[in-house]
């Protein structure tokens, strides 16, 4: 059996990256619904097995997340979704929070829940077939956000979300996400994303987290969607690579950056223009979502017709970001 560290490790290798698609059942109805599709548990099911079973996807995806209801689910061939995944070489990974919710005393900021039964949850996703897992934690800018209270609690619940995910036998994937959400500037969300980062390794050190058995799932260094000076991309790449030498140790295995909201071809752009910032002591590679598969489903409409299209479609962006490393 592998350990930790060997699977931390298989994430990030080859050049490959790691596959969003554990929206839930309300986001994967509503994108649905936005192509023309009836969100029925077939149709979110039948979307997946075509992520799934698009050929050579190993050679770009080296694990894919999935939500709670996917890793129960069969294929049209009954084999189920983590079985599928190990038939072609990819690591089965699940979602584990149950969501952002209100922070109490600061109702405008969210802190992400879903640590009580975490440990029970961990040893069945084990038994599913599951290798590693994410939680999400949500933090904005603007109006005096994120605060102080905020940030620690966001990170103190990854912490324990990680050291739960270790001793159950996941790799936790820790995604401390700072939103595009907002006008602020580049040097903003660097100071933001400084802080947030710095937080999260001070809390995963008080819960004696195995950094080599980590993956780290964070967001870009960009300015908000709203800002009217938005920057070049080799500054996004130098700003994200610099924020990240400040603050994230070198015995975590990998980076793997969520895409946040930008449009696939950027993302893409900003993930290449990182490999020549110089010698870094981590991988860095990719864990998008949208960016990802979101031709593919623009492609398929819920036609059978459009199947092999639609993996095509998928394909096209698998290989670009794999190439960008």
């Amino acid at each position: 059996m592998a350990t930790l560290a060997e699977v931390a490790h298989a994430l990030v290798s080859d050049r490959r990256g790691i596959l969003a698609a554990d929206e839930s059942i309300g986001t994967m109805s509503a994108r649905l619904e936005g192509v023309g599709v009836e969100p029925t548990d077939e149709n979110r099911r039948a979307y997946r097995e075509l992520i799934v079973t698009t050929p050579d996807l190993v050679d770009s995806v080296s694990g894919i997340i999935l939500a709670d209801d996917t890793l129960r689910q069969r294929l049209s061939n009954g084999r189920t979704f983590p079985e599928a995944l190990a038939d072609i070489g990819i690591l089965a990974g699940i979602k584990v929070d149950t969501g952002a919710k209100p922070l109490a005393g600061a109702s405008e900021e969210k802190v992400t829940e879903g640590l009580d039964g975490l440990r029970e949850r961990v040893a069945e996703y084990v038994r599913l077939g599951a290798t590693f897992a994410k939680w999400r934690a949500v933090l904005t800018i603007g109006g005096g956000r994120p605060s102080e209270r905020s940030v620690r609690a966001n990170a103190h619940a990854l912490a324990r979300y990680a050291g739960l995910c270790q001793e159950g036998g996941l790799v936790p994937i820790v995604e401390p996400e700072v939103l595009m959400d907002g006008a602020h500037s580049i040097a903003q969300c660097q100071q933001v994303t400084r802080a947030v980062l710095r937080s999260l390794f001070d809390e995963l050190a008080l819960m004696k987290v195995d950094l080599d058995g980590i993956i780290l799932k964070p967001n870009m260094v960009v300015a908000g969607k709203d800002c009217p000076e938005q920057p070049a991309v080799d500054e996004v790449a130098q700003t994200t690579v610099d924020t990240l030498r400040e603050t994230v140790p070198p015995s975590v295995p990998g980076i793997a950056f969520l895409s946040g909201g930008q449009s696939p071809e950027l993302a893409t752009r900003h993930l290449g223009a990182m490999q020549n910032c110089g010698e870094l002591p981590w991988e860095l590679t990719y864990s998008f979502g949208r960016a990802l598969v979101g031709p593919a489903l623009e492609t398929w409409w819920g036609d059978e017709g459009n199947w092999r299209a639609a993996q095509r479609a998928l394909s096209v962006r698998a290989v670009a970001n794999a190439a960008a490393r």
